[in-house]
Protein backbone atom coordinates (compact mmCIF):
# COMPACT_ATOMS: atom_id res chain seq x y z
CA UNK A 1 0.00 0.00 0.00
CA UNK A 2 1.35 3.18 -0.68
CA UNK A 3 0.50 6.68 1.30
CA UNK A 4 0.08 8.60 -1.80
CA UNK A 5 -3.79 9.66 -2.27
CA UNK A 6 -5.28 8.20 -5.17
CA UNK A 7 -7.01 9.52 -8.01
CA UNK A 8 -9.16 8.17 -10.74
CA UNK A 9 -9.37 10.06 -13.74
CA UNK A 10 -12.60 8.76 -16.14
CA UNK A 11 -11.75 11.01 -19.32
CA UNK A 12 -11.76 10.26 -23.03
CA UNK A 13 -9.80 12.40 -24.13
CA UNK A 14 -5.92 11.12 -24.50
CA UNK A 15 -4.40 14.28 -24.40
CA UNK A 16 -5.83 15.68 -21.57
CA UNK A 17 -5.19 12.54 -19.36
CA UNK A 18 -2.02 12.20 -20.57
CA UNK A 19 -1.27 15.87 -19.09
CA UNK A 20 -3.26 15.63 -16.01
CA UNK A 21 -2.03 12.23 -14.97
CA UNK A 22 1.62 13.52 -15.94
CA UNK A 23 1.47 16.51 -13.75
CA UNK A 24 -0.51 14.48 -10.71
CA UNK A 25 2.27 11.95 -11.12
CA UNK A 26 4.79 14.78 -9.97
CA UNK A 27 2.67 16.16 -7.49
CA UNK A 28 2.92 12.73 -5.50
CA UNK A 29 -0.55 11.65 -6.99
CA UNK A 30 -0.99 7.86 -7.52
CA UNK A 31 -2.92 8.01 -10.99
CA UNK A 32 -5.42 5.53 -12.19
CA UNK A 33 -7.52 5.92 -15.59
CA UNK A 34 -10.80 5.00 -17.06
CA UNK A 35 -11.86 5.84 -20.79
CA UNK A 36 -15.67 5.33 -20.22
CA UNK A 37 -18.32 5.71 -17.50
CA UNK A 38 -18.73 1.63 -17.04
CA UNK A 39 -14.92 0.95 -16.51
CA UNK A 40 -14.63 3.62 -13.81
CA UNK A 41 -17.81 2.41 -12.27
CA UNK A 42 -15.54 -1.04 -12.16
CA UNK A 43 -12.57 0.16 -10.71
CA UNK A 44 -14.15 2.24 -8.16
CA UNK A 45 -16.07 -1.10 -7.05
CA UNK A 46 -12.17 -2.57 -7.05
CA UNK A 47 -10.06 0.04 -4.99
CA UNK A 48 -11.95 3.05 -3.91
CA UNK A 49 -10.28 6.16 -4.85
CA UNK A 50 -8.73 9.28 -2.78
CA UNK A 51 -11.23 11.53 -5.37
CA UNK A 52 -12.74 11.44 -9.01
CA UNK A 53 -11.99 13.51 -11.69
CA UNK A 54 -14.59 12.82 -14.07
CA UNK A 55 -15.69 13.93 -17.53
CA UNK A 56 -19.39 15.01 -18.20
CA UNK A 57 -19.34 13.24 -21.89
CA UNK A 58 -18.24 10.05 -22.10
CA UNK A 59 -18.77 6.64 -23.96
CA UNK A 60 -21.10 4.42 -22.94
CA UNK A 61 -21.77 5.51 -18.96
CA UNK A 62 -21.67 9.45 -19.10
CA UNK A 63 -20.25 11.59 -15.89
CA UNK A 64 -23.77 12.67 -14.46
CA UNK A 65 -24.45 8.18 -14.41
CA UNK A 66 -21.89 7.63 -12.75
CA UNK A 67 -21.52 10.00 -10.44
CA UNK A 68 -25.23 9.00 -9.31
CA UNK A 69 -23.94 5.86 -9.31
CA UNK A 70 -20.92 6.77 -7.00
CA UNK A 71 -23.36 9.05 -4.63
CA UNK A 72 -25.67 5.83 -4.31
CA UNK A 73 -23.16 4.13 -3.03
CA UNK A 74 -22.94 3.54 0.79
CA UNK A 75 -19.16 2.69 0.54
CA UNK A 76 -18.59 5.74 -1.95
CA UNK A 77 -21.12 8.31 -1.68
CA UNK A 78 -17.99 10.44 0.37
CA UNK A 79 -15.47 10.33 -2.49
CA UNK A 80 -15.02 13.91 -3.70
CA UNK A 81 -15.65 14.75 -6.98
CA UNK A 82 -14.60 17.01 -9.73
CA UNK A 83 -16.58 17.12 -12.89
CA UNK A 84 -14.72 18.05 -16.43
CA UNK A 85 -16.75 19.68 -18.49
CA UNK A 86 -17.09 21.36 -22.15
CA UNK A 87 -20.45 22.07 -20.93
CA UNK A 88 -20.59 25.63 -19.65
CA UNK A 89 -24.55 25.69 -19.41
CA UNK A 90 -25.78 26.73 -16.08
CA UNK A 91 -28.13 23.70 -16.32
CA UNK A 92 -25.74 21.11 -16.60
CA UNK A 93 -23.74 22.57 -13.51
CA UNK A 94 -27.01 22.44 -11.30
CA UNK A 95 -27.75 18.72 -12.48
CA UNK A 96 -24.15 18.20 -11.32
CA UNK A 97 -24.67 19.90 -8.15
CA UNK A 98 -27.62 17.88 -7.74
CA UNK A 99 -26.13 14.53 -7.62
CA UNK A 100 -23.67 15.90 -5.39
CA UNK A 101 -20.44 16.38 -7.32
CA UNK A 102 -18.12 18.97 -5.05
CA UNK A 103 -16.59 21.37 -8.42
CA UNK A 104 -16.68 21.76 -11.93
CA UNK A 105 -13.65 22.98 -13.91
CA UNK A 106 -14.76 23.84 -17.93
CA UNK A 107 -12.55 22.77 -21.02
CA UNK A 108 -10.41 23.94 -21.88
CA UNK A 109 -9.08 24.55 -18.31
CA UNK A 110 -5.61 24.62 -16.71
CA UNK A 111 -3.97 21.43 -15.49
CA UNK A 112 -1.95 23.39 -12.44
CA UNK A 113 -5.68 24.63 -11.42
CA UNK A 114 -7.18 21.40 -11.89
CA UNK A 115 -4.24 19.92 -9.56
CA UNK A 116 -4.87 22.93 -6.92
CA UNK A 117 -8.86 22.20 -6.73
CA UNK A 118 -7.98 18.55 -6.04
CA UNK A 119 -5.70 19.43 -3.52
CA UNK A 120 -7.95 21.85 -1.77
CA UNK A 121 -10.50 19.37 -2.25
CA UNK A 122 -8.63 16.24 -0.32
CA UNK A 123 -7.60 18.97 2.20
CA UNK A 124 -3.81 18.97 1.41
CA UNK A 125 -3.45 22.75 -0.03
CA UNK A 126 -0.69 23.62 2.09
CA UNK A 127 2.57 23.42 -0.30
CA UNK A 128 5.21 22.21 1.67
CA UNK A 129 7.71 23.05 -1.20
Amino acid sequence: MTDKPTVLIAEDEETIVESLAFLMEKEGFDVRIATNGQSAIDMISQEIPDMILLDVMMPGRDGFDVARTIRANEQTKHIPILMLTARTREIDRRKGLELGVDDFVTKPFSTRDVVARIKALLGRDNTST
